[in-house]
């Protein structure tokens, strides 16, 4: 599978989608948002959420393009903050494990 950093990163949002989901990361509460999106009492692990959070993400995204009723804004970006957050876990445990796997 393809690195989801990588995936993450070529993402095209448009910005105020973007700056706005960056105003709720400090409130980012992982069992709570994860739970409530992604509709499971059992939580996987960040690399798995972002994978899953992505579908749901483009799901809205297409929603958004087409003008759709169904489209909610609040939604959209309660789903990129997860991936942000996520995605800062996953680089956070990345750069751990690399650690603690370089010789000293």
């Amino acid at each position: 599978m393809e690195d989801v950093l990588k995936m993450i990163s070529r993402l095209k949002r448009p910005t105020l989608l973007v700056r706005t989901a960056r105003h709720g990361l400090q409130d980012y509460n992982r069992i709570v948002h994860l739970r409530r999106l992604l509709k499971t009492e059992a939580l996987p692990g960040p690399s798995h959420a972002i994978v899953r959070l992505m579908e749901l993400e483009a799901v809205a995204d297409q929603l958004r393009v087409a003008k759709r009723a169904e489209y909610s804004v609040a939604r959209h970006i309660e789903m990129i903050v997860a991936m942000m957050c996520e995605a800062r876990i996953l680089k956070a445990s990345n750069a751990s494990r690399e650690r603690t796997q370089s010789p000293t």
